[in-house]
């Protein structure tokens, strides 16, 4: 719900457990309590569809199935921990500062964490209005210290009962198009030469020569699940290309098939069954791609990010949990 921050004060006074996403002004306002929080003014909301606001803020309360509850603090170096600090039967909620040490770490790395994909872990990367870019830091908050951070990861660890389960689902609009293959030699966020079929070239050089729309990403296909790596700025003199995702050696890449209508095709590819997800996320650059401004694509509602966490980092995709009882 897109609520004022009284309301959101309220909630947590009333001991509300709490998932916020939100200006920093209004962030350092909220009394302590248990949530956790990040800096993104980007939703997409039930009544307007999407929007942005500095007045504002997007809550999740967490409630009907809670156990115990863990927030804690991750230095990058300290990101391994996460899946041993895991609920043996639960999801943790991350919440981490665009182009923070631990952004990058947790972008390269967890894949290799022991446990990634046995301990449901999902949540986002803080951001800023993008006119702030260059003069505000995302940062992320922890309700119950009052601190907030802008190098370092927050979780909240949530344990559920026996008889429900944590589910995990990404939606992702974006698949593998009928183009050249692309491999690198070396993972990362910045890539300078690549192999095109299998000869080496130069990436910046293959996306402007070829016209390539660099707001369709490189998408990889693992094993029939399509995961992004966003294209963020070629440096044509420098003959580098900036990703909003790392891409992996020796995983095959292909330019994404284009898309003509980003609601259309949402309403398309959504499950037919019914779905309620407890929290959700979408990414900042399907916002604006797609022109989501005072579009719906309810049920999904909530931050609209910059990036999304499903076990692993992913870009231009939707993230949602559901509880399910058994």
């Amino acid at each position: 719900m897109l609520i004022t921050v009284e309301e959101t004060a309220e909630k947590i006074q009333a001991g509300k457990i709490l998932l916020i996403a939100g200006d920093e002004l209004l962030l350092t306002q909220l009394p302590k309590g248990k949530w956790i929080a990040g800096t993104i003014p980007y939703f997409m909301t039930k009544e307007a569809g999407g929007l942005t606001s500095h007045t504002h803020l997007f809550v999740n309360e967490i409630k009907n199935f809670i156990g115990n509850i863990k927030i804690i603090s991750y230095k990058d170096k300290e990101l391994a921990r996460i899946t041993s600090d895991a609920a043996d039967n639960g999801f943790s909620f991350i919440i981490i500062p665009a182009n923070s040490s631990a952004h990058f770490a947790y972008a390269q790395k967890a894949p290799s964490f022991k446990n990634i994909f046995f301990k449901p872990i999902l949540g986002w990367i803080a951001g800023v209005h993008l006119s702030q870019i260059s003069n505000i830091t995302p940062k992320v908050f922890n309700g119950e210290t009052g601190e907030y951070l802008d190098q370092d990861a927050i979780v909240m660890h949530i344990s559920l009962a026996q008889n429900q389960i944590a589910m995990i689902n990404i939606l992702n609009l974006f698949q593998q198009g009928n183009g050249d293959s692309i491999t690198f030699d070396k993972d990362g966020f910045q890539v300078q030469d690549c192999y095109i079929n299998g000869k080496q070239q130069n990436l910046s050089q293959y996306l402007l020569t070829n016209a390539i729309d660099i707001k369709l990403p490189l998408v990889a296909d693992y094993y029939g699940t399509s995961i992004n790596a966003s294209v963020q700025n070629i440096d044509e003199e420098k003959q580098l290309v900036d990703l909003y995702a790392p891409v992996f050696k020796n995983v095959t890449y292909k330019i994404a098939a284009p898309i003509s209508n980003y609601v259309n095709e949402f309403y398309q590819q959504f499950p037919r069954y019914s779905v309620n997800p407890i929290f959700s996320c979408n990414c900042i650059l399907n916002y604006l791609y797609g022109e989501l401004e005072g579009k719906h694509t309810d049920p999904i509602i909530g931050p609209m990010t910059f990036g999304e966490i499903a076990y692993q980092l992913l870009n231009q995709t939707l993230v949602y949990l559901e509880i399910e009882t058994l």
